[in-house]
C-alpha cells in the first residue's frame, strides 16, 4: 500500500515538472482589479407611466316597494264577521257573518288604498355605491448613473446602476502588442 501511494506522488510529481517547461516561456495574460477616483457622476432619469388605483363612491336615491300588506283586508273580515254574527239567528247568521266579514274586508281595503298602500309601500332611500378606477401618473425614476473617471492619469467614462461613491472599482489587464 505505502508503495502504492509513494509511486503515485512520484508520478504526478515527474508530470508536473515536464508541464512547467513547456509553459516558462508564455506567461498567460491576467486581469486584476484596482480602484479609480470618481470625477463626476450624473443620475439618468427616465420618465415613466405608474398606474395606480383608488376608490370612487357615490350616493345614488334608491326606490324600494315594500309588498302588498293584507293584513288590514284580514282585521276587516274578522271585524265584520263578528259584527254580522250578531245579527239574525239559523243560516240568516252564517249569511249575515259572511256578509259582514266580506264588507269589513273590503271595507279595510278600500281605506288601505286611499291612504296610498294599495299596492304596497314605495320607500326612498340613498344607497352608497363604490368602485375601484385606475389612476395613471407619471414620475421621473433614476435608471442609471453616468460616471467619469480618473485611472493613471487618463480620463474615463461608463454606466452604472448604482452609485460608485468617491472610487469605482476597475479591471485592469495587460495584454502583449
Amino acid at each position: 500500500m505505502k508503495r502504492y501511494v509513494l509511486k503515485s506522488a512520484t508520478i504526478a510529481t515527474i508530470g508536473l515538472l515536464l508541464a512547467l517547461p513547456a509553459s516558462a516561456g508564455h506567461r498567460q495574460d491576467k486581469d486584476y482589479y484596482d480602484y479609480a477616483r470618481v470625477i463626476r457622476v450624473k443620475p439618468l432619469i427616465e420618465t415613466v407611466r405608474v398606474e395606480s388605483s383608488r376608490e370612487e363612491c357615490w350616493t345614488e336615491p334608491r326606490s324600494y316597494r315594500h309588498g302588498a300588506n293584507h293584513t288590514p283586508e284580514i282585521i276587516g273580515a274578522i271585524v265584520g264577521g263578528v259584527v254580522g254574527n250578531q245579527f239574525g239567528s239559523g243560516n240568516g247568521r252564517t249569511v249575515a257573518t259572511a256578509a259582514g266579514a266580506v264588507l269589513g274586508g273590503s271595507i279595510a281595503h278600500n281605506i288601505k288604498v286611499s291612504n296610498g298602500y294599495g299596492r304596497g309601500h314605495a320607500h326612498t332611500a340613498t344607497v352608497q355605491r363604490c368602485r375601484v378606477v385606475p389612476v395613471f401618473h407619471t414620475e421621473e425614476r433614476v435608471v442609471g448613473y453616468r460616471v467619469k473617471y480618473h485611472y493613471h492619469g487618463k480620463t474615463f467614462w461608463t454606466r452604472t446602476d448604482e452609485h460608485p461613491g468617491r472610487h469605482i472599482r476597475v479591471r485592469v489587464g495587460v495584454r502583449p502588442y
